[in-house]
């Protein structure tokens, strides 16, 4: 889909958003459990917003033939072990459960995580998935781009639709984030249903995703500045976050940024910066 918003200047509406950082703690390349449940502590104590995993069965960055753990149960593991963050899959596969099963497990994960509060800290990011090797390995069909992001445009609304007759319903609106970058589909669904886009989008071709983004809103009646705007990094595409990087982000109003942290040591050092960079701009 061509945009008809010129490019050139264009910068997503923040809406007085506050900048927020999360870490993704890649299910991968640990010796035990105990290293991860460590590392989402650690995330929490040092000042972190929202703590993501992935929803992969195997490694994506060598060796790929290394220890990894699934997504879902470890999140009901967050959900009871954390107190402030939030937290979710970054992102949810939407092949691989039954959309009301998948609305069913959020609601779940979200009053778990809701304890001494009242109110959940469940974020639902999805996607339609892509890793071929979880596919062929557990049995799901593959399909192509296209039928596998059909099959996300037909399951999302069956998932917003079971939480609310789910009985307790979730203990507050999920928040849905949507990855992906594609012009045609994947950002029309986000147009539709999100309050998150995860984009990898390289910084320069960012603008014209945002026009794409905001055409799509047109078209689906939506206020662009309701979708929070989140970009980060994966172990599969590392970078360096400096703050030149991090100003040309808020500058086009990105809010929620994601740096990817790997096993066995889970080293936070490189969020310190990040995090200050985070304070400095809300002005804490």
């Amino acid at each position: 889909m061509q945009s008809t918003v010129s490019p050139a200047s264009l910068t997503h509406p923040a809406a007085g958003r506050p900048v927020r950082i999360g870490v993704q703690l890649s299910p991968q390349h640990f010796d035990s459990y105990t290293q991860i449940r460590d590392a989402v502590l650690r995330a929490e104590e040092m000042g972190v917003d929202a703590i993501f995993n992935w929803d992969h069965f195997f490694p994506l960055t060598p060796p790929m033939d290394a220890p990894h753990f699934e997504a879902w149960t470890m999140l009901g593991a967050w959900a009871e072990q954390t107190e402030r963050v939030e937290f979710g899959p970054l992102v949810n596969c939407n092949s691989y459960r039954n959309p009301d099963l998948q609305a069913d497990m959020a609601r779940t994960v979200d009053h778990i995580s809701a304890r001494g509060t009242g109110v959940g800290r469940f974020i639902f990011g999805t996607g339609s998935g892509w890793a071929q090797r979880d596919y062929d390995a557990y049995g799901y069909e593959y399909g192509t781009v296209g039928s596998r992001l059909d099959a996300l445009a037909e399951d999302l609304p069956r998932i917003i639709a079971r939480w609310e007759v789910l009985d307790p319903p979730p203990t507050r609106r999920i928040p849905v984030m949507i990855g992906g970058k594609g012009e045609r589909k994947t950002l029309r669904l986000v147009a539709r249903h999100a309050d998150i886009w995860h984009t990898f989008t390289e910084l320069d071709d960012l603008p014209r995703k945002i026009g794409v983004l905001h055409d799509w809103c047109e078209r689906e009646d939506r206020d662009p500045a309701q979708i929070e705007l989140s970009t980060g990094y994966t172990l599969r595409r590392p970078m360096e976050l400096d703050d030149e990087l991090l100003d040309a982000w808020y500058a086009l109003g990105v809010r929620l940024v994601i740096p990817g942290i790997d096993g066995p040591d889970y080293d936070l050092s490189s969020v310190k910066p990040v995090l200050r960079w985070r304070d400095r701009i809300n002005g804490a």
